[in-house]
């Protein structure tokens, strides 16, 4: 019986395999309908509320206008200021975190350096990818011009001021180098005045928490353990947080979608359809493209086989929107079906559910970038290069539960002068989007794991009669 107990899961009770891993993977999976059924039925209700309202009343009559102001408007707006409230402790947290779990720096040698090479390079393709999707298809653009118009008196009440200020620290820094603007675009000469401004300055914040992650990895753990458990502790009071909010999402979904569609009706939605083709149009691209090529090439694997050994997982990080959640599946399903040993599973892969998030990446591009065409805010080559970087960088900074990206992308919105309550545009759709774009993150920590372990010489696929089909 011992000998049996070890055997893998037979191809064929893959159903069972997959309950099974979603009952160990999440302990503490709630009862009743679950959230992205609930947000989706949110969409609807705002949806056909909104277009009734619009076909019947118009958007301008009285009765729907104090309607908007009294009730639905609050309601989206006390979603948006929660998930305002969250940004520096959970970026600041989650890198801290994420740095820090690499262990002692000097002692990571090829397998580190590998893995961070590869993380980076990846990633830097994804945001590539959606960044060149968004300005080819444009998909802000695509609304009428009126409609784009009311949006942005609407939504970007405070973008002017912060244009403006952006103006002014151009033109100061007109004289020094560029070496120079890059200093002190990137490293903050005072991290409490980057935090206390009424919008946050996200990349002194990253810069100064990947600091303090590799000063931790350099000093012996008695030292340093009692802040990271702090910062630990921080990290899962966040992650629970947007939990907690996340449950009001399907009320403020259907409010805010109730609220611009009431007002701008179909035209809205057609904007909607194509930031949404966008973002799967980049998602797929990376996810067949991207990550085939890489098993093909540098894990020397077959991509349909390996696409096909790792459904479990695949499953797993669409139905839970969570790399976090999906991590014990992913481990297993690494060692189980792919052969990468352990030691590589538990660097990779642990540290890849928080910094290696391709599909995120890609999805806070094309957002930016999608919004910032919507307000009419023209991003130059040179901010674009910035958007690329805060993407990656984004990919570590973000939690790797439902909807961690949203905080994150506020970030990047109030950074280069547009007004973060853009965002309310596309919350509506995120939750679908955030289902396939976990997928794309958390197989991209197994190609970075079979990259890895056959770089090191490992013998990757264990025979078909062996292995347990994921």
């Amino acid at each position: 019986m011992a000998e049996q107990d070890k055997d893998p899961i037979p191809t064929d009770d893959y159903e069972r395999e997959l309950a099974t891993d979603l009952d160990d993977d999440t302990p503490d999976k709630p009862k009743g309908m679950a959230l992205h059924t609930k947000i989706l039925i949110g969409l609807l209700v705002g949806v056909l509320g909104g277009l009734a309202v619009n076909w019947t009343l118009g958007g301008t009559h009285p009765n729907v206008v104090w309607f908007v102001t009294n009730i639905t408007q609050p309601v989206g707006t006390v979603f948006l200021n929660l998930l305002l409230m969250i940004v520096v402790p959970l970026v600041f947290a989650s890198l801290v975190v994420g740095v820090a779990g690499i262990g002692d720096i000097r002692k990571l040698g090829r397998i580190g350096l590998k893995s961070f090479a590869y993380c980076l390079i990846i990633s830097a393709i994804s945001v590539v990818i959606g960044l060149g999707l968004a300005n080819t298809i444009r998909p802000g653009e695509r609304i009428a011009p009126n409609i784009a118009a009311q949006l942005k008196e609407k939504f970007s009440t405070g973008a002017t001021s912060a244009t403006e200020a952006q103006k002014k620290a151009a033109e100061s820094a007109k004289s020094d180098s560029a070496l120079m603007q890059a200093v002190k675009t990137i490293v903050p000469s005072n991290v409490f005045n980057s935090i206390s401004g009424a919008s946050p300055n996200m990349l002194h914040i990253m810069f100064f928490a990947l600091i303090v992650g590799i000063a931790i990895t350099l000093m012996p753990a008695p030292v340093s353990a009692p802040f990271v458990g702090l910062m630990e502790s921080v990290f899962a009071i966040t992650t629970k947080i947007i939990d907690i909010i996340m449950k009001f999402a399907p009320y403020a979904v259907a409010c805010l979608l109730f609220n611009n569609i009431a007002q701008f009706g179909l035209d809205l939605l057609q904007s909607l359809f194509w930031f949404v083709v966008t973002v799967l149009l980049g998602l797929s691209i990376h996810f067949f493209g991207v990550y085939s090529l890489s098993v093909w090439f540098l894990s020397k694997i077959n991509p349909i086989d390996f696409f096909r050994r790792v459904r479990t997982v695949i499953v797993t990080a669409f139905s839970t929107s969570s790399s976090n959640a999906t991590l014990p599946t992913a481990l297993r399903v690494s060692e189980e079906n792919l052969g990468v040993p352990k030691e590589i599973n538990s660097f990779v892969l642990t540290v890849g559910a928080t910094a290696n998030q391709n599909g995120t990446a890609l999805y806070e591009g094309v957002t930016v970038l999608f919004l910032a065409q919507l307000a009419g805010v023209d991003l130059s080559f040179s901010t674009q290069l910035m958007v690329v970087y805060l993407a990656i960088l984004g990919g570590i900074g973000t939690a790797g539960v439902p909807s961690g990206s949203i905080p994150f992308i506020i970030g990047i919105l109030a950074m280069i002068g547009i007004d973060p309550a853009l965002i309310a545009i596309i919350l509506g759709v995120d939750r679908i989007l955030d289902m396939c774009r976990t997928t794309l993150n958390v197989v991209g920590d197994l190609t970075a794991a079979t990259f890895v372990a056959r770089s090191e010489g490992y013998e990757l696929l264990k025979p078909p009669e062996n292995v347990g089909i994921g």
